[in-house]
């Protein structure tokens, strides 16, 4: 009876050397299939989806008093465009990359946006755009500034980025660059919409019967439009594993001397890395910048391990001091989304495994 046991005993421990011996994956191959099969789900502290994509139209005074019935069928139609155009590429295995740049393309045509085909006039009466995009993987980024002839400025930011051996191009260097890659330029005519027109010169009579403002070496200006920040932008997540974040934008109505805010910006308007997270940023581009806020995101993320919406909002609450309005949107490893700002709404929306396209303007 005794030699029995003693060889049960060895048994046992033969089986316990031999599961010792397996590849960790192997061993806990059962229970991440059944995380990964319930992802969607939130499961488990482990599991994330598949994958998961949310974009952003703009954040600033966008009240449902202001808006048309007719008006905001529009911005939600685009939206839901945007959301599921990303959606397709990431449920087809594609790049987060390029899910953010096939929806800001999208938003970039659309004369609804301050990007693009929406760009808002500049003291010049001219459209000046800028765009940035960045890898989560590599944390290779592009970046475009002063656009006047580019049609699809986020295209060229990719370009910049996986094309040269830089990250940030602006002004006639970077058209010289598009046409180099093959990029057709169009006429300015091209970003003319009668709402942006209109816009443009009332804030030119407004600016004209105002009293010069003297600057605060502390506190800028408040520069953006008070009525609307109409920057768009997309982060995303794929089946990879791999973050991405993109920016587009118009810039500030009746901006002047060649003014560039921070969406193109790496660190301030865009920011994404594996680690980490993946950031979009629209709001007083002034104070984006000063206050990092892409990256100070990343940051709070990575170095104290706070939640991208604690984050998102800490990092909001310290350009709210410093006088400046706006919103973010963020999106970490693990499929957590946030969507923060400090005004009273902003464009947007996330699409995850699901296909359910979630879209919200107002703040309430």
């Amino acid at each position: 009876m005794r030699k029995r046991n003693y060889s049960l005993v060895f048994f046992l421990c033969l089986q316990v050397c031999w599961l010792n011996m397996l590849p960790v994956d192997a061993q806990n191959r059962n229970s991440n299939r059944t995380a990964e099969e319930g992802a969607s789900a939130r499961t488990g502290p482990a599991a994330r989806p598949q994958f998961m994509f949310a974009i952003h139209g703009g954040a600033g005074a966008i009240e449902r008093s202001k808006m048309t019935p007719a008006l905001e069928k529009e911005y939600r139609a685009k939206l839901t465009e945007a959301l599921e155009a990303g959606y397709r590429i990431l449920n087809n295995n594609g790049s987060a990359l390029d899910a953010v740049e096939a929806a800001l393309r999208i938003m970039e045509d659309s004369p609804l946006f301050n990007a693009g085909k929406g760009a808002v006039f500049t003291s010049a009466g001219t459209n000046e755009l800028d765009a940035s995009i960045m890898d989560g993987r590599t944390l290779m980024a592009g970046s475009v500034a002063g656009l006047k002839h580019i049609k699809n400025p986020i295209s060229l930011a990719r370009m910049v980025m996986e094309k040269s051996p830089h990250v940030m191009m602006a002004g006639d260097g970077a058209e010289t660059f598009a046409k180099q890659q093959g990029v057709a330029l169009v006429p300015q005519s091209y970003f003319y919409t009668e709402r942006r027109w209109k816009e443009w010169r009332a804030k030119v009579e407004e600016e004209r019967s105002k009293p010069p403002k003297k600057t605060s070496r502390l506190v800028a200006p408040l520069m953006a439009d008070e009525d609307q920040h109409g920057t768009v932008g997309a982060v995303a997540l794929d089946k990879a594993g791999n973050l991405a974040a993109g920016t587009s934008t118009g810039g500030i109505t009746n901006k002047k001397f060649g003014r560039i805010g921070d969406s193109p910006i790496i660190g301030a308007g865009t920011y994404a890395n594996n680690q980490t997270c993946a950031v979009s940023a629209t709001g007083d581009g002034e104070f984006f910048i000063r206050s990092v806020v892409a990256h100070d995101i990343s940051a709070l993320v990575g170095y104290k391990g706070m939640s991208v919406k604690d984050a998102a909002d800490a990092v909001l609450d310290k350009v709210k001091q410093l006088g400046g309005t706006g919103g973010v949107i963020v999106l970490d490893h693990e499929g957590h989304v946030a969507m923060s700002f400090n005004t009273a709404g902003m464009y947007r929306g996330f699409i995850g495994p699901d296909g359910k396209a979630v879209i919200e303007i107002y703040r309430d």
